[in-house]
């Protein structure tokens, strides 16, 4: 079934260039745990955590032995809690400390769900919710939390978007004393999707089946050294191809783990996202790819460009490869989270009017990046605002993850340890947008909504 030059290569993937499994993750639907005594409704939410995704750990390991390829993380994302929130009333944070003592009861890293979908306006438990998470994220260790503020469809929700810019900064002045990891666990989207299985902005959606597995894989080290023996006069259509082909032979290892992860837990196999997910590691690092591209620094003129023809090609080769590609397949860009791009912040080359650009064309937007303590809550929103506009306009997956650096100033740098890395603190442009923020009220849907 195989050659021995495909296993070769793929053992070469795995050993030399940073290929791993970065995710499996079980999605959990919690809609048949609502109830409308909170105590009871929190009880069987950690009962069906533990009695589905109990051996999901195991599994993981079990497939790492038996094939040899890094499974990195282990997660569960779940049905948006404010949906239970809005059955049950009294205070969210109960759920939030459910959802902890189940993911540490299986041993799991990180559990995402704690999230609210408003986009058109708040319904019941949203805003109980929202106004929760600095709290919650303070008083858990491995719960995240996401909140969907706009669609191309609904367009972009002012209200939410300027409560959001208030608590991305209070969940950052809880955990002053942790290195502020509570804005680094909270994520705003537009058109946010149903089966992502990353953190912090994971959550089960309600279109799913009652559980699922999804894996996410990453393979920023393997594209690199493709592209770095190829000739440097290469046309950029034969780069192209060279991604694409790359990217199918790294979905099909995804493919495997995720269908066998399914049959071992007894549950659909969801989806593969291939998303070249950087870490803070040595060779791999999205920004190195597009430096291997050509740039002599990621964040000069043209990495745009090339980001683009990346996260094309790298989605053309996951469909080739899989029928069931979904999540935010792409290339992802989290400063602290990749060596390449934190070098590029330090020396300048890359600022956040240029990522900004950037999230145009990539699998997200504005990703854990540490902006300074100072910030005010409307020009978070406004940032907020911002890239959820480009998500609407251009109907795709935007999102910001801003750490504002409790203390810090521009140039100094946050350390968070682990997978999240470190960053400089970058520079935020400091003109009030506060009339436009307090204005509220809905951005509207643009014109492309009309499509049926």
């Amino acid at each position: 079934m195989y050659r021995t030059s495909d296993i070769m290569e793929t053992i070469s993937m795995i050993r030399d260039h940073n290929l791993d499994i970065r995710t499996t993750t079980m999605g959990i639907s919690l809609l048949d745990c609502a109830d409308s005594d909170i105590g009871k409704s929190c009880t069987k939410v950690y009962d069906k955590i533990c009695r589905l995704a109990g051996n999901l750990v195991q599994t993981a390991d079990t497939i790492e032995e038996k094939y040899g390829i890094p499974i990195v993380n282990q997660r569960v994302s779940v049905t948006p809690i404010a949906m239970l929130a809005g059955v049950s009333g009294g205070d969210p944070v109960l759920y939030a400390k459910a959802l902890d003592r189940a993911a540490h009861e299986i041993g799991i890293d990180f559990i995402g769900g704690y999230s609210s979908l408003v986009q058109k306006g708040f319904a019941a438990g949203d805003r109980e919710l929202i106004e929760s998470i600095p709290r919650a994220l303070c008083e858990t260790e491995l719960v995240c939390s996401s909140v969907n503020v706009g669609s191309t469809r609904a367009g972009i929700n002012m209200d939410a978007v300027k409560l959001m810019g208030v608590k991305v900064k209070e969940a950052a002045e809880l955990t002053a004393d942790r290195q502020c990891i509570g804005a680094a666990k909270l994520v705003v989207f537009c058109n946010a999707v149903d089966d992502n299985p990353f953190m912090a902005g994971a959550f089960h959606g309600i279109g799913e089946a009652d559980h699922v597995v999804s894996v996410g894989v990453s393979g920023p080290g393997v594209v690199r050294s493709v592209l770095a023996s190829m000739p440097e006069d290469a046309p950029l259509d034969e780069v192209a191809e060279t991604i694409k082909k790359t990217a199918f032979k790294i979905t099909r290892v995804g493919q495997l783990v995720g269908s066998e992860a399914a049959s071992m837990l007894n549950t659909r196999f969801g989806i593969v996202d291939l998303s070249l997910a950087p870490t803070p590691a040595i060779g791999d690092s999205v920004a190195h790819i597009l430096e291997e591209i050509g740039l002599e620094q990621c964040g000069a003129h043209g990495t745009t460009a090339a980001l683009a023809m990346l996260n094309d090609a790298v989605k053309k080769g996951g469909v080739m490869a899989s029928s069931s590609v979904g999540g935010l397949s792409g290339a992802f860009i989290p400063v602290s989270e990749d060596e390449g791009m934190i070098s590029a912040a330090r020396e300048g080359t890359l600022s956040l009017e240029k990522l900004e650009a950037m999230t145009a064309v990539c699998s997200v937007g504005l990703d854990m990046i540490v902006i300074p303590g100072d910030t005010t809550p409307e020009v978070i929103s406004a940032i907020i605002a911002d890239e959820a506009a480009i998500g609407m306009v251009n109907s795709k997956t935007t999102a910001v993850r801003v750490i504002p650096a409790v203390g810090l100033k521009s140039g100094e740098e946050l350390n968070f340890g682990g997978l999240l890395g470190y960053g400089p603190v970058m520079a935020v442009r400091t003109k009030s947008p506060a009339k436009m923020i307090n204005r509220g009220g809905r951005i509207p849907a643009p014109l492309q909504s009309m499509k049926n």
